[in-house]
């Protein structure tokens, strides 16, 4: 199984950095970048990524309507990860392909028209108060159960 992950405007260039080096621990062939998504080289970046940047594949995509249409062409699972009522809990998904995940903004999350063209849309279960993850803290929850089956 190959995973890819987009992630869609997300705000701060330290979950960018994550990004990067959450990736790296869990096999994340490529990571792709859209929106507003800072990119490197920045310090910011980097100071989280601890050169995970400099290794893992990653590319800026400009329409990712597009990506996501060629992507399920090529047989992969398009995973949005989001919370809310509408997605799977996280620990009932198996992929049974490829998979690409969608993440998105810190505050607006995956937008309506991604997680429209998504085969499944996945939420982690939450047992406190609030009602979500910071983005790179849940994009390690789902790559670590993903990474169960490469």
């Amino acid at each position: 199984m190959h995973i890819h992950v987009l992630a869609h405007n997300i705000r701060s260039l330290w979950n960018v950095g994550s990004f990067f080096r959450t990736c790296d621990c869990f096999g994340v062939e490529k990571l792709l970048l859209s929106g507003y998504t800072g990119t490197p080289p920045r310090r910011e970046i980097s100071k989280t990524a601890i050169g995970a940047e400099q290794w893992i594949p990653w590319e800026y995509i400009e329409d990712e309507m597009t990506l996501i249409t060629d992507y399920k062409a090529n047989g992969f699972e398009v995973i949005g990860l989001e919370c809310g009522e509408q997605g799977t809990e996280l620990w009932d998904f198996t992929p049974n392909n490829d998979v690409l995940v969608i993440l998105g903004s810190e505050v607006l999350g995956v937008p309506q028209e991604h997680l429209e063209a998504c085969d499944r849309v996945l939420e982690i279960p939450q047992q406190g108060k609030k009602e979500s993850l910071n983005v790179s803290v849940a994009t390690g929850v789902l790559l670590s159960h993903l990474s169960r089956f490469l």
